[in-house]
This record gives structure tokens, sequence and C-alpha cells, in this order.
């Protein structure tokens, strides 16, 4: 049986207010600021540390209901477990690697890790900011989106921008996102980082992909996508689709649920998890309102004949 409430009086002050925290970072607000205060509080006491780390393994409340994860994972899961029961915190010092490790490797991608609140440029859950960046250079982020900008250098962290140059303008741009490099002068393209695949989108003119593998020139409407060792050849895409989330679109056209996935995790608060991974490829179609994501999780439940499932801390479980 899974809990989906934890009874406030059950909990020390030190539990409440690790699970504020908790609360706090998987609003989809939480804030760099919040990232430095949070590191701070564990590093008060091996008791702070302690309850934070108890209130972030969500996964605990997962693991016996769920085939989500294979047996290696799930024995890591178990290891880490004994091990942090076990363990005794020693000092501070132990406490500030304990909550710097929850903020490096959020569980379940929970919520953003350090390097996403600490980044120059963030959006939150259902935002949409327009910025630019280098000279002549605009650029549209969506939600959930963290960047980083020196001089013509952009660091795509997390998420997924739209970058579009002057005609006129003489530099060139890179765009850095996992192992690729992304380089143009008068292009209009999209990046999406997500799930440890970056798919680039190129609108108009082209852009070369710089990876260990290889390199490609992507025309206008034309998509590749890459992971750490391997690029994919490039597909022709409809751009109509690929950038509906610049409306506040999201228009799925045999679109792996897993994607979808990804994407309602941008538009609402908290965590979906997908707990039967054969259906994570399963074909999804229909066009949705980004501001209204509960419509097309609704729809999910429908079209797979499966249920949704409500824990602490905004984790939805759909199995």
């Amino acid at each position: 049986m899974i809990r989906t409430e934890t009874d406030p009086q059950e909990l020390t002050l030190l539990d409440r207010e690790a699970h504020a925290w908790v609360r706090r970072l998987t609003s989809g607000e939480a804030t760099g600021a919040d990232a430095d205060a949070l590191r701070e509080w564990c590093r008060r006491s091996s008791a702070h540390a302690s309850a934070f780390s108890s209130a972030s393994r969500l996964w605990r409340a997962v693991e016996p209901a769920s085939g989500m994860l294979d047996e290696a994972q799930r024995d890591d899961l178990r290891h880490r477990s004994r091990r942090i029961a076990r363990r005794a915190f020693i000092g501070g010092a132990m406490a500030a690697s304990t909550g710097g490790l929850l903020l490096a490797k959020p569980p379940l991608g929970l919520w953003p890790s350090y390097s996403e609140l600490r980044a120059d440029f963030r959006t939150g859950t259902g935002e949409r900011r327009a910025i630019s960046v280098a000279d002549g250079v605009a650029v549209e982020m969506n939600a959930r989106t963290s960047l980083s900008v020196t001089g013509s250098v952009v660091r795509l962290i997390s998420g997924e921008a739209s970058f579009s140059a002057s005609e006129k303008r003489a530099g060139h741009l890179d765009v850095l996102a996992d192992s690729g490099t992304t380089s143009m002068t008068d292009a209009r393209f999209d990046i999406r980082r997500a799930g440890g695949e970056v798919r680039v989108t190129c609108y108009a003119n082209e852009v070369r992909i710089a990876h260990p593998s290889g390199a490609i020139v992507l025309g206008a409407r034309q998509q590749v996508s890459y992971s750490a060792d391997a690029i994919v050849e490039a597909v022709s895409i409809d751009p109509a689709v690929a950038s509906a989330w610049q409306r506040g679109l999201m228009i799925f056209d045999m679109t792996p649920l897993h994607e979808v996935i990804d994407d309602l995790n941008r538009y609402r608060a908290g965590h979906i998890v997908l707990l039967d991974r054969n259906l994570a490829r399963s074909p999804v179609n229909g066009r949705f309102r980004i501001d209204r994501p509960d419509d097309a999780l609704s729809q999910i439940e429908l079209a797979f004949g499966i249920r949704r499932r409500t824990l602490p801390g905004g984790l939805v479980l759909l199995g």
C-alpha cells in the first residue's frame, strides 16, 4: 500500500521544514537563492541533513508499487537506502555533502538540479520567457528551461529554447547541449534537452552540429537527435507541430508517450512518473493547451487504461 499523506503530528519540526523544502523544490518556482539557502539549512547539523534526506526519498513509496525500474536499478536504490539508513551523519561536512548530493541528483528528477537553479536564465513551471543573447540573437525559453551565457556561447542545461538570429548579424553563435554543439550565423532553430537526449530543429537557413561521433549540417524543416555517444540521421518535420509550444499549444502526432510526459512535466507542478515501461514508446495523438496540462493527463489515463496516484511532493504515478 502506498501512503499518500504524512500525518503532521508524526513529524518533528525539522521534518516539517524538510518537507516544506521538498514542496518548494517541486513547485517549479524554486530559485538559485533557494538552492543556496537549502544548502545552508542542511549544513546546520547532521539532523537537518538527515531530515532532508528522508523527505527526499520519495522513491521509497514508488519502488514497491512499480515495475518502472529494472532489477539493477532497484538493487541500486535498495543499496543506497540501506547505506543511508545505517550510516551516521558526522558533522557539518557530511550534512553539506548530503544536501549537495540531493541537489545535484534529485530523486526521480523531482526538482531542478543545483546547476539548473544557478543558471543565468531560468523559467519555472508553465512559464515562457523572451531574452536576448550575444548581438542580434533572440531567444524564447520554454517552461522549466535553464541557460547559461558567456559571450557568444550558450549552454542549454535543461529544457527547450528557440533561437533566432538577424540576417544582418555577422558573428556566429554556439549552443552547447550535452555532448554536442550547434553553431549558426543567421538561422532560426530550437534545441530541446530531456532524458539524456538532445533534439535540434531547424526552421530557416542552416545550423551545423558538432558531435563526438561526427558532424551534420541541418537545413530548414529538418530535425536531428543525439545522445551522449551517437547522433541519428536527420528527418523532415512539420514546423507548425514542432513549434507549437511557442503558440501555447502541445500538438502530439504519433509522439511517444514518454515524450508527452516530459512535456506535461514542464507545464504542471510536481512530477509525473510512468510506471509501465512497456508504454513508454506508445504513440499519442492530440492537441492541448499548455495552460491546461491535466486535460492531456486525463486523456492519457483513458486512452491507455491506466490510473493516476498522487503522492507527497506532487509526485504522480501513472500505471
